[in-house]
């Protein structure tokens, strides 16, 4: 199955690692260096220009990408429950 997470976006959900909100999990040292070191490595995708709300880490053939969504990460995980 597959998670719409914007604009035209979608993911499969057997890939998703996790949902985060980027305004919490960013207040940790270990996450902001998580996120820093997939953009330095070009593993993160901004699915649109509205306001991030939110990141999904996917693991794909063996390699980490990190999808910044203008969704709740509140809503994409009840999304994600209802694919399921």
């Amino acid at each position: 199955m597959y998670l719409h997470i914007g604009q035209n976006t979608t993911i499969k959900t057997k890939s998703i690692v996790g949902i985060f909100d980027l305004d919490n999990s960013t207040k940790n040292k270990t996450t902001r260096s998580f996120l820093y070191n997939a953009e330095k490595e070009g593993k993160v995708k901004n699915v649109s220009f509205e306001l991030p709300k939110s990141f999904v880490v996917c693991k794909n053939q063996g390699q980490n990408t990190v999808f910044i969504s203008p969704i709740s990460s509140t809503t994409l995980t009840k999304r994600n429950k209802n694919v399921i």
